[in-house]
């Protein structure tokens, strides 16, 4: 059977990545972008194109019934730190775009729905520590309530109705295709650029704050791995840990000088680092490795490696 996708926020961080892969797994005319904006030239040359509000319910029932959608990609979503200075802009985007798709699917309007969650679902009283799959989920900013709310949604509709929801709690992601989109984690894209522009770089997180991250590549194929495994395999419906390494802003420097001796960092924590105090330092991602069989590609270093190649490359 042939698919057709839709990806809703095509041309955010994720999205961008994630709508060019899905067009080279599946062909492009099967993968309908979609964004309240246009995206990169090379995202809007690729394939079809919608400019499309995601928080619209018609204009969304509109867009599936038109394409006889089969998979739904909702990537749409204003990120933790920029959704702490709205927070009302920011529940209105994250729960009600999910609402809209997900009674979309109770309609039968497609198959399959794959939502990111965030480590963002985790608080001040989660293990920081292989965070397990199921623990205390108390989150304290407006993005990671939102996910929490998200999550179980997720796993009602499911539930409820039947609709495939698949989802995967994202670490931060690090590329050097797209600019970040406002998340606290923004700091492992931004210092390659500083060190390769200017040989120095200030952070806005403590040297010793340490973090789950992921290389953009892995995300990418962890997602579609997920959408492709078989619905009987899968334990989770709130959403998956997934993890692939964790570092601190000065693990990350010091891998950055192996390429570049000169490079320095300085540090002047914001508040962003309150909220990267509550996330967790490592996660468990025990459960993915078993129902889907994830395994990451990359590690610190090659993470480095790839990261200076590309932006030299691409600059």
């Amino acid at each position: 059977m042939s698919k057709t996708i839709v990806i809703l926020g095509a041309c955010g961080q994720i999205g961008t990545e994630l709508t060019l892969a899905l067009r080279s797994r599946y062909g492009s005319d099967s993968v309908i972008a979609s964004d309240i904006r246009e995206g990169t030239p090379q995202l809007m040359e690729s394939g079809p194109f919608v400019t499309l509000d995601a928080t619209d319910f018609n204009a969304l029932k509109e867009l599936f019934t038109k394409t006889q959608v089969t998979e739904v990609y909702l990537m749409a979503a204003m990120l933790s730190a920029t959704a702490e200075k709205s927070p009302a802009r920011a529940w209105d985007l994250n729960m009600n775009s999910l609402l809209h798709v997900l009674e979309l699917g109770r309609q039968g309007l497609y198959s399959k729905l794959f939502w990111p969650s965030s480590i963002a679902v985790f608080g001040p009283n989660t293990p920081k520590q292989n965070t397990p799959q199921a623990t205390v989920t108390e989150p304290s900013t407006v993005y990671g309530i939102s996910k929490k709310a998200g999550e179980g949604w997720a796993a009602y509709y499911h539930r409820k109705y039947g609709v495939d929801v698949r989802s995967i709690r994202y670490p931060g992601l690090i590329s050097w295709k797209t600019q970040p989109g406002g998340g606290t984690t923004d700091y492992a894209v931004d210092i390659f650029h500083h060190a390769l522009k200017n040989g120095s770089y200030e952070c806005f997180l403590r040297e010793n704050t340490a973090l789950p991250m992921m290389y953009m590549s892995d995300a990418i194929q962890a997602t579609l791995q997920l959408m492709e495994a078989p619905a009987e395999d899968l334990s989770v419906r709130t959403s998956y840990n997934l993890s692939a390494l964790s570092f601190t802003p000065a693990e990350l420097a010091q891998s950055i000088r192996v390429h570049l001796p000169d490079f320095k960092i300085s540090y002047a924590p914001d508040s962003r680092q309150e909220i990267a105090d509550s996330w967790p330092e490592s996660i468990d991602d025990s459960q993915a490795q078993k129902d889907w069989g994830w395994k990451p590609q990359y590690d610190l270093k090659k993470l480095t490696r790839e990261m200076l190649h590309n932006l030299r490359e691409n600059s």
